[in-house]
């Protein structure tokens, strides 16, 4: 047969790992098997991501926040906040650099020009060439007497009486952009309303400032805020998507002054106080007074904590003030996004996660990847592994018959060949199953010939001859198995010592195991679950996925379970009727009346009562085997006198081979050799 293989190049968009329900299953099985709950379990796996068989898989929230640490980081080790304003001062520097070339071609110009004059007489001219002299002295003493700092320039350049018209210029326009970028980081949307910056747009501006701070004001105050009127008459301010609700509003510009205050948390103080110096310079002290206003009637309104942080740039790479301030909104985007994966872990919410976000941050490919991860739970409904009820999500019956399976399949894995061949001959018999073996004929075996084998035996001792000789040495018979009906208690220790040291987890398993085992192959034997702690209950096997241990009671209440699981057996009349005990811990508690009684140590009338009942399922037939996951000698004490009182079998053995010992167990108790 020829395949043909067609390659394409890579873009990004192929996956190579597909999601799909059996394998979502099996990862969620344990931890349903670990704590057995299904909303939990699945929150679990959205967490921790899935593996796949073929070594890919899904990344879970956890990587997903790692790698946002790591990108966040990233930034962090990349830029400094040292020389935010360098390239303000920059540019100041050549403008008082291009003022004191003016001043000089002023001074030269003039003259030339009185030289050139001859309307003037000497006296005037000099008086003119004075005036000029005396003027740029002046100027070049206050350039001389300018401060280092970017804000002392300003406030001292903002009443300077320029000599050169393109110095002059070059100031203003750098005085109208600061402030544009000033008044932008509180208004983000408002840029295009911002351009100009004329008188008449400032008083525009402090005006709808007043507005918002009334209506700020009335909403703090209990009042019913007009926010209709005022979008009414300031709406055009905010660009082509304006806020729709005074609710909406309040979050960009909460947003907005966050950013500004992260900026300000994480520069140095005097980083700090050249910021604000700088801003006193450029915006007048009315403005400077709303704006300070708006910014504590949000910090009474909405709490500013999450808006804001303090972020330590420690890196190489100097930034512009507005490159500062784009890394603010960068930072506190990657925070909101992070509390956003957060919320999902913690109610796996995902219609909350912003996914625009996270491709912007993150990437398409980590779009991707929680997009699958949202499907984990629809691909489980509609495959009919769970199943909703009200608001909880359950195991449906696939589930659970899934579940089970799996516990079977890592049962069954960790036998070893042999493990369950080569019974002990116990009983004769031509009822029983075909095992697929030949065994030579002996005197007393039922003669159940297997034809061909006895003929091939006559023809290699005797050679081919016609008519075919057989003697009895060539006669060879089916080998068969006794399979006998079976009625089992199978008793699962509950108390809390299972749980705290992990061997819970593996009992639960073998439960689930032994009662798949029983529906799928052995329909007709019998099977109960008894969970007991401080009493024994009769669990369904159909629950069993979702039971656990008891965290907030003490006992293990054995004479209960011995007492449930003899009323049980003694009514039926299967040939093997057995108890199997997996427990971590000898008898504590014992039934007086209707309350059990705890004792530890356990009490003496504890364990006696307790054996008085294993001495009631011995006299009724009921072989009693115990597991124990514990070699306490308070344990193995009672287990010495249980077996001698009833003659049943015990076993030590650690969580990672009770599979194998029970399911071991269960089937030679079931299966016995006949020929």
């Amino acid at each position: 047969m020829t395949y043909r293989y067609r390659y394409s190049q890579w873009d990004g968009s192929q996956r190579i790992f597909e999601l799909d329900e059996e394998t979502v299953m099996d990862e969620l099985s344990e931890e349903l098997m670990a704590h057995g709950d299904v909303q939990r379990a699945l929150r679990n796996l959205m967490q921790r991501g899935l593996r796949g068989r073929e070594n890919d898989g899904l990344q879970g929230l956890r990587q997903m926040r790692e790698l946002l640490r790591q990108r966040r980081q990233e930034n962090l080790d990349r830029y400094n906040l040292n020389n935010i304003f360098k390239d303000i001062e920059e540019k100041l520097n050549n403008i008082v650099q291009k003022e004191r070339g003016g001043i000089d071609k002023r001074v030269q110009e003039a003259r030339e020009q009185a030289a050139q004059n001859a309307d003037l007489t000497p006296e005037q001219k000099q008086k003119l060439l004075d005036m000029m002299e005396h003027r740029a002295n002046r100027n070049r003493e206050r350039l001389d007497q300018l401060p280092d700092s970017p804000g002392g320039k300003i406030k001292e350049l903002s009443s300077y009486d320029f000599m050169d018209d393109e110095a002059r210029q070059e100031f203003q326009e750098l005085m109208d952009s600061l402030k544009q970028q000033m008044l932008q980081n509180y208004f983000q949307n408002m840029k295009e309303q911002l351009q100009g910056l004329s008188p008449q747009d400032m008083q525009a501006l402090k005006q709808m400032l007043s507005d918002l701070n009334q209506m700020l004001a009335d909403k703090a105050n209990g009042k019913e805020p007009n926010f209709q009127g005022f979008m009414g008459k300031w709406g055009e301010m905010f660009g082509d998507n304006p806020p729709q609700s005074l609710e909406a509003l309040m979050e960009r510009l909460a947003q907005q002054i966050g950013q500004m205050q992260s900026l300000m948390d994480s520069m140095s103080p005097a980083m700090r106080r050249e910021l604000e110096k700088m801003m006193e310079s450029l915006l007048d002290e009315e403005t400077m007074d709303e704006l300070a206003q708006l910014a504590m009637a949000m910090e009474q309104l909405i709490p500013m904590d999450d808006m804001r942080g303090q972020y330590p740039f420690m890196g190489q790479e100097d930034m512009t003030f507005d490159q500062a301030m784009e890394q603010m909104r960068t930072m506190q985007s990657m925070d909101d996004l992070d509390r956003q994966l957060q919320d999902v872990m913690k109610e796996g919410a995902f219609d909350r996660l912003d996914l625009d976000k996270v491709a912007e941050i993150l990437g398409e490919e980590a779009r991707r990847n929680l997009e699958e991860l949202n499907k984990v739970t629809q691909m489980l409904e509609e495959a009919g592994y769970i199943k909703r009820k009200g608001n909880k999500l359950e195991l449906a019956p696939r589930g659970i018959r899934k579940i089970g399976q799996k516990a079977l399949r890592e049962m069954f894995g960790q036998l070893k060949k042999g493990r369950l061949g080569q019974h002990e001959m116990h009983s004769r018999g031509l009822n029983g199953e075909d095992t697929g073996e030949t065994k030579g004929y002996e005197f007393g075996d039922p003669f159940d010939v297997d034809l061909r084998r006895s003929i091939m035996n006559a023809v290699a001792r005797g050679g081919p001859q016609v008519p075919v000789k057989l003697q009895r040495e060539d006669f060879e018979i089916h080998r068969r198995e006794q399979v006998t009906e079976a009625a089992t208690c199978l008793l699962l220790d509950q108390s809390r010592s299972m749980g705290m040291f992990g061997s819970f987890l593996a009992a639960k398993k073998v439960a689930l195991a032994l009662y798949t085992l029983t529906q799928s192959q052995f329909p007709r034997d019998k099977l109960w679950v008894i969970g007991f702690s401080d009493y024994a209950v009769q669990l369904r096997g159909e629950d069993l996925p979702e039971i656990t241990w008891n965290a907030w009671v003490s006992g293990t209440n054995l004479q209960h379970a011995f007492m449930v699981s003899r009323q049980l057996l003694s009514k039926e009349k299967a040939a093997t009727r057995q108890i199997i005990v997996i427990t971590d811990g000898e008898p504590t508690a014992h039934i007086e009346g209707n309350r059990a009684h705890f004792a530890y140590p356990p009490s003496y009338r504890t364990i006696q009562e307790t054996l008085k009942e294993v001495k009631r399922c011995t006299e009724a037939g009921i072989t009693i085997n115990t597991f124990m996951l514990e070699s306490s000698a308070y344990l193995m004490h009672f287990v010495d006198q249980m077996t001698r009182i009833n003659r049943g079998r015990a076993f030590y053995t650690n969580p990672d081979k009770l599979g194998e010992f029970v399911l071991v167990d269960y089937l030679q108790n079931r299966r016995k050799r006949v020929v």
